[in-house]
């Protein structure tokens, strides 16, 4: 009962918020469409009694109201059907915005890297596209149980005994019950397989990895995984499936037995004398009805069990959003002293060793902030939790001495120009491209063509024809760019921003030629100098080209996860530190 009441709150909750009046009357509908099955019995006792006496008129009255009936039965479900199909697509609706809120919703993205909450958003994703079949099989199981109880009503006044064949119905569906928790635990175990499976497939028809895979001779190797992840998941799920038909058989044989003692009861009593011919067609066509609503009943209560468990997910979901610092500040319009971090350790969900251990360090209003290092030093992760996409495991990171966890995650996310490294190639128009950035300014031309002019991506545009055009072919026959002219339209989302106080790039220039790279940074610090006039904006760049380092006001140099040395370019080279040795050996490469 515990799990039929989740799923009717969770189902009709969201058919209830996606459109109350068209459920209202489905339900009606498909209520009285049930109501009129069990009266059918009725009216063919009636009508077997009549015929057998000779009465040809009420006989034919009869048979007449048996084909209304009939005919009032197939209608109702018919316009029932119209009805709560719609609402269910509607509701489906409503489930997918959920889903998606509790995916995003969250102010940091640590939660995607949890690999527990992973499974659990694919799987509710899952469940998210059955919520139609949801909804349909719950009224469906409603309609059944009313009409079983009507059923068991009328069958009571042939015998009193016969009313306990209802109650064999509870048997088949006990073990239903058992079965379809078998194949659950099945889909949880293959989850990860089921994942990986997908993953597969998609980097299979995936443009920019398949030509690396042509070239390397892995199409094969990595089918043959795909292959065996996907046979994994599927032995255990066949094996599953197996045990649990069994299980539904062995139900379906107790409710024949029943059923066949029924049929032998008012037989035994027509014999006797004590029991009309048209009771006996009664019977059996009562009995008939019960055995398809326990077949029925069978089906749709593997359907509330499963949307019991998508509820259950979706529960689990948003159980897995930290609780908020209650968030009392905006962000500041202006930077006055800059952006402090105090004793900050990172680490990923699950991940054995923290990423940033222990960070002290401020990075002044006004300045350009370089950070170097080799790979896997932090640098990226760094920008991360500057940028508020990760909250510090400990420790704190302040904004003019504001703890970041009490500014609003959206305030602060709007004061800041970001350019990651795996920048969104948006198969959209330019307009769409460069327009997200700030969504105030995507139908102004003016600001977009500012934006891309800052950029260098006029000739990304021209070749695309015009802001308008559109880009990549994903899903038309747009204009596919090179990697820097790509990049170069992400610079120009970003730098769309109007008065930032963050502007971050994750390896600016690692896609564009020197000459390219010259030419970027040269505009950029022009709107770095701007940004830093108007409010203080801290210019912060990630790169391994020491040519555009050294010019930056402060470098931060990472090791390990740690600060490992703090200067300008000149008081690093002048230590010789690790710093001196990065920029020796890049040097030495170009000499």
């Amino acid at each position: 009962m515990r799990t039929l009441r989740t799923a009717l709150a969770f189902v009709f909750g969201l058919a209830w918020a996606a459109d109350r009046r068209k459920l209202a009357i489905g339900v009606g509908l498909i209520t009285g469409g049930y109501l009129a099955t069990p009266f059918i019995g009725f009216l063919l006792r009636d009508f077997t009694d009549a015929a057998l006496a000779g009465a040809a008129g009420p006989a034919t009255a009869l048979a007449v109201g048996v084909a209304a009936l009939l005919v009032v039965e197939l209608m109702l479900g018919h316009f029932a059907h119209l009805y709560y199909f719609e609402v269910g697509e509607q509701a489906g609706t409503v489930l997918d915005r959920r889903l998606l809120a509790l995916a995003n919703g969250q102010p940091t993205l640590a939660h995607l890297d949890d690999p527990g909450f992973a499974d659990t958003l694919a799987l509710a994703a899952q469940d998210a596209a059955q919520t139609r079949q949801s909804l349909e099989g719950l009224l469906h199981l409603g309609g059944l149980l009313l009409r079983a109880a009507v059923t068991t009503v009328i069958l009571a006044t042939v015998d009193p005994w016969l009313a306990l064949l209802p109650l064999a119905a509870v048997p088949p569906v006990l073990v239903a019950r058992r079965a379809a928790k078998l194949n659950e635990s099945a889909r949880e175990r293959t989850a990860e397989a089921g994942r990986l499976s997908s993953h597969l497939l998609s980097l299979a028809a995936d443009a920019d990895a398949v030509k690396e895979i042509r070239l390397c001779g892995a199409d094969e190797f990595l089918l043959a995984r795909q292959a065996a992840s996907w046979a994994h998941a599927t032995e255990v799920r066949w094996a599953a499936q197996w045990r649990a038909a069994l299980l539904r058989g062995c139900g379906q044989l107790l409710f024949a037995f029943a059923y066949g003692g029924a049929i032998l009861l008012v037989l035994g009593r027509a014999v006797d004398g004590t029991a009309t011919v048209g009771e006996v067609v009664l019977v059996v066509t009562l009995a008939v009805q019960i055995s398809v609503q326990v077949a029925g009943a069978i089906g749709y209560h593997a359907t509330v069990a499963a949307a019991a468990r998508t509820a259950g997910r979706f529960a689990e979901l948003a159980a897995a959003a930290p609780d908020p610092e209650p968030a009392t500040s905006p962000a500041p319009r202006r930077l006055r002293h800059g952006i402090g971090l105090h004793g900050v350790t990172f680490a990923y969900p699950g991940a054995a060793e923290p990423t940033l251990r222990a960070v002290d360090l401020t990075l002044p209003a006004g300045a350009t902030v370089a950070l170097v290092g080799e790979n896997g030093a932090g640098k990226s992760t760094l920008v991360k939790l500057l940028c508020g996409l990760y909250a510090p495991t400990s420790g704190t990171l302040t904004v003019d001495g504001v703890d970041l966890r009490r500014i609003p995650a959206q305030s602060w996310h709007r004061r800041i120009a970001m350019l990651f490294q795996d920048f969104a190639r948006l198969h959209w128009t330019v307009r769409d491209n460069v327009g997200v950035g700030e969504l105030t300014h995507h139908d102004d031309d003016a600001a977009l063509q500012a934006a891309i002019h800052r950029a260098r991506a006029g000739r990304a545009v021209d070749q695309a024809g015009g802001l308008d055009g559109m880009l990549g072919r994903g899903y038309t026959d747009g204009t596919e760019l090179s990697g820097g002219q790509w990049q170069s339209l992400g610079l120009a989302r970003s730098l769309l921003r109007p008065r930032p106080l963050l502007l971050a790039l994750d390896e600016p220039a690692a896609a564009l030629d020197a000459h390219a790279e010259n030419a970027l940074f040269t505009r950029f610090a022009t709107a770095a100098r701007r940004a830093a006039r108007g409010t203080g904006a801290i210019t912060l760049f990630v790169s391994h080209r020491f040519s555009t380092v050294r010019a930056a006001d402060l470098i931060v140099v990472l090791r390990d996860g740690t600060v490992a040395e703090l200067g300008s370019h000149d008081e690093l080279m002048a230590r010789g530190g690790l710093y001196h040795d990065l920029f020796a050996l890049q040097a030495k490469a170009y000499a």
